[in-house]
């Protein structure tokens, strides 16, 4: 049964006939995934689409809106990346449904402009809903009934300015009706740390029925406590419960969609390839002593570590060939750069192939790259949070054109939602705990539109804390797939009532 009013489902019904006039002509069809995608959002108002990045969530979401908006529907406010507002969202938009489609961009230099101006959609980035939900409702009504958030695992944590930001402004009601009638929620990795990452995304769509209204009672019911073996109980740890995947598909299957890359997807397939790494005598003797005493003296500068989190940082910091000041976790300032040999090999991977993304985690690498290989002559780009977003947007299409033989990106800038099928390889320098990101950037170049086989490769400092650190990563990726999986299945059973 439809859960859209009667009315707007009989002007769709007048509407359908006219289909072939819902975006620009001659554009290629959709894929069968997106109209399955498409016709569950014509069932039901508020939706998560968990399908692998590449597989087209964008197009699929905007084409299940505007069919609303030609039936007289509400404008639709997009939620993104600050990288994706226009290489994803934008793009696709021009691709699909220009010129009938009218956008607006909203930056922080002209929202206010940009939501002023007339529109159907208005995209902006996540940290725009604290300016957003300072507007008021009155900002909001009459105009929107469609929200759309792109890599909604950004709102995972309820306790942050940001999320309490979105939710207010998600759930907000004019007149005894939510603003937002229709919600959308788009991330191939949901749940990449924990079952728990999922409690707040599926708040901000259904306000608590599925999976609860209270976080303390869904944690408690998800998992269990464990104490530690000595010392106070205040540092356990929650740990899931054996049922937790399937018991959390089962209460949010109704609104929850998935398809898997490689199931909906023809393309070649993508390969993995792991690169060992020797670290020089000097790095392996400082990696040594500082593994066993914790504290080192480099350019007459102590660097200690006072718990296992950063005995485990400062490690990989000196594996990947550099070290930072004691409290510098986030690599801003090298105190010592111990060897430039893991630098070598990374431009040597890239110079034997194509096109390439070189993922680098520390301000080093990212010096320590662009230094070899302008010195080698390898045509490169940057993207990380230095880049200005329209020069990202400029970078990424000359990159599409084939100028730049390897782009080099920060995950955290350029994991998600960027189109660059023209590389067939993703280098990453060294390791990182954030399973979503390693998904996410294999998904660059793995995507519709990729034509060629490409490679995955993980360089790593042998006899290291890099191959537990991959390994967390890994298992990680398997228990996020793990829920993902019986999505997928509850939802093939979903379609075999029909």
């Amino acid at each position: 049964m439809s859960l859209y009013s009667e009315e707007l489902e009989t002007r769709l019904t007048r509407y359908r006939p006219r289909r072939p006039t819902l975006g620009r002509p001659g554009v290629e069809p959709l894929w069968s995934h997106q109209n399955e995608t498409i016709a569950l959002s014509r069932r039901t108002p508020i939706l998560y689409d968990m399908s692998d990045p590449g597989t087209g969530k964008t197009r699929s979401h905007l084409h299940a809106w505007w069919e609303r908006r030609l039936a007289g529907g509400g404008c639709a406010l997009v939620l993104a990346p600050l990288t994706l507002l226009d290489t994803a969202w934008g793009n696709d938009i021009r691709d699909y449904f220009w010129p009938r489609m009218r956008y607006q961009i909203a930056y922080a230099n002209n929202r206010a402009q940009a939501f002023n101006a007339t529109a159907d959609i208005y995209i902006t980035n996540l940290d725009a809903v604290k300016w957003i939900a300072e507007q008021g409702v009155l900002f909001l009504r009459n105009k929107f009934d469609t929200v759309i958030i792109d890599e909604a695992t950004a709102f995972k944590h309820q306790g942050s300015d940001r999320s309490a930001a979105a939710r207010d402004m998600i759930t907000s009601v004019s007149r005894g009706k939510p603003i937002f009638k229709y919600r959308h929620m788009l991330s191939g990795t949901p749940n990449a740390n924990t079952i728990l990452d999922m409690w707040h995304q599926v708040k901000m769509l259904d306000g608590g029925q599925r999976l609860g209204k209270v976080y303390s009672q869904f944690r408690q019911g998800t998992c269990e406590y464990i104490k530690p073996e000595t010392g106070p109980s205040i540092y356990g740890r929650w740990v899931e419960k054996a049922t937790a995947e399937i018991a959390v598909a089962r209460l949010i299957k109704d609104i929850s969609i998935r398809h898997e890359f490689d199931e909906c997807m023809d393309i070649p397939p993508n390969h993995t390839t792991r690169v060992k790494f020797e670290m020089s005598k000097k790095q392996r003797t400082d990696y040594d002593r500082f593994e066993e005493e914790a504290v080192l003296m480099f350019e007459d500068e102590l660097v200690k570590a006072v718990n296992e989190a950063v005995l485990r940082t400062k490690l990989l910091q000196i594996a990947s060939g550099a070290v930072y000041a004691e409290g510098d976790l986030e690599g801003i300032r090298p105190i010592a750069v111990l060897d430039t040999g893991r630098t070598e090999l990374i431009c040597d991977l890239i110079q034997q192939r194509d096109h390439s993304l070189t993922f680098f985690n520390w301000r080093h690498q990212r010096d320590q790259l662009t230094k070899h290989l302008t010195k080698k002559k390898i045509s490169w780009a940057l993207i990380d949070g230095s880049v200005s977003v329209k020069k990202r947007k400029d970078i990424v299409a000359a990159y599409q054109e084939g100028v730049y033989r390897t782009l080099l990106l920060h995950p955290k800038t350029g994991a998600h939602g960027l189109t660059l099928t023209r590389g067939t390889s993703v280098i990453w320098s060294s390791p990182i705990y954030e399973a979503d990101l390693l998904k996410q950037g294999m998904h660059r170049i793995y995507r519709g539109g990729q034509t060629e086989r490409t490679e995955t490769v993980y360089v790593e400092a042998a006899d290291t804390v890099e191959r537990l650190v991959y390994k967390r990563a890994s298992d990680k990726t398997h228990r996020m797939m793990s829920l993902l999986g019986m999505i997928r299945q509850l939802q093939e059973e979903r379609k075999g009532k029909r």
